[in-house]
């Protein structure tokens, strides 16, 4: 079993990455903070929130808000993917306000919000139970403010971690700049910080995530359609359930954008779920430690991950600031990866509220 916290900024991938933190059987999910990225923090809360009901997740899992800015830089937020609320596009969730959403954030008896970092300390203590209890996988989705806050302000919980798995990066790429990938460029710094601790690092870059593509005929089968015909026009896919339309539409909005702003033909590519995913099965991927740093300064660079794949710095094998500090995956079975989160669609689909609303 691998105890997971989740770290996110829904966003329409950090759905299905909370998806798959729910139902995956080896998957034993803590809680979730939010944090600034695809929306702000008030948005990504409430996503968060709303996923957990829509999925049906137990009722201990809740959500803690976390940090509303980077660390010592601006705020920026992905409108022109996301849509300005983070779910853009998507159907059949929840109001924001609604008690069912509101009833999945975690509070105090005054009813008081209990943040991000308390909500990550408390779950990894009573987890640890200094060394008579199991390690924590922290699993991030969004950029690293919260994570970095958790390193520096409780290093006497290093121990306690298993890994950092962290959607971000690239090695040559970016995509919100040409050298920069967005959850690091929205807080490089504590990219950087995430690095330097030494803990057992993973990078899931967009070198893999976008081999995750969403083509037609996997939104066939996460729809479990009908296939209606339409004189003059392409076939139009009819989800069979109620989960099965948000998803759908989650997918829809998400593909349009990737065309619009990257010009993905064949469907958006799901960046977050691939975090999840390693945790649970690790076998899924191929990849190789090196020494990953973040560009801090450049002028056209600023949130680049430069990873030294010829090993100028002659780094040990430690983790951390003097070693080979990151495990950066290079590959994915695409296939199998579409066949486990289908499957864990499939059985959410047995429990979902949304299911008991019409079509």
């Amino acid at each position: 079993m691998q105890y997971v916290w989740l770290d996110a900024d829904p966003g329409h991938d950090d759905v299905t990455a909370i998806l798959l933190a729910v139902y995956l059987e080896n998957i034993k999910l803590l809680g979730i903070s939010t944090v600034h990225g695809n929306s702000s923090a008030y948005w990504t809360g409430v996503n968060a929130a709303r996923a957990l009901y829509a999925f049906s997740a137990p009722d201990h899992i809740k959500v803690y808000p976390g940090a509303v800015k980077p660390l010592t830089r601006k705020v920026q937020y992905a409108p022109n993917i996301h849509g300005e609320d983070g779910l853009g596009g998507v159907v059949g969730l929840p109001p924001p306000d609604s008690p069912e959403a509101q009833a999945r954030f975690a509070l105090r008896e005054d009813g008081t919000s209990i943040s991000a970092l308390e909500g990550m300390v408390t779950a990894i203590k009573e987890t640890w139970k200094n060394g008579a209890g199991h390690k924590v996988s922290v699993v991030s989705s969004g950029p690293l403010t919260n994570i970095a806050l958790f390193i520096v302000t409780h290093p006497e919980l290093l121990e306690a971690v298993e890994q950092f798995v962290f959607m971000g990066g690239g090695i040559g790429l970016g995509n919100v700049t040409p050298a920069a990938e967005f959850n690091i460029a929205c807080d490089p710094e504590a990219a950087q910080i995430v690095l330097d601790c030494p803990v057992k690092t993973v990078m899931v870059p967009l070198n893999v995530t976008h081999t995750a593509i969403v083509k037609q005929p996997v939104q066939t089968r996460l729809c479990a359609a009908t296939v209606t015909q339409e004189t003059g026009e392409n076939d139009v896919l009819v989800p069979s359930t109620g989960l099965r339309l948000m998803l759908s539409s989650l997918i829809t909005f998400f593909a349009h954008t990737y065309k619009e702003v990257f010009g993905f033909d064949y469907g958006p590519p799901l960046h977050d779920a691939l975090t999840v995913a390693y945790v649970s099965n690790p076998n899924l991927f191929k990849g190789k430690r090196y020494r990953v740093d973040v560009e801090l300064q450049g002028r056209h660079t600023t949130g680049e991950t430069v990873a030294d794949i010829w090993d100028y710095q002659h780094c040990d094998d430690t983790w951390g600031a003097a070693g080979k500090n990151c495990l950066v995956l290079e590959s994915l079975e695409v296939d199998q990866f579409f066949d486990v989160l289908l499957d864990c669609v499939d059985r959410c689909d047995q429990v979902s509220p949304l299911n008991a609303r019409s079509l």
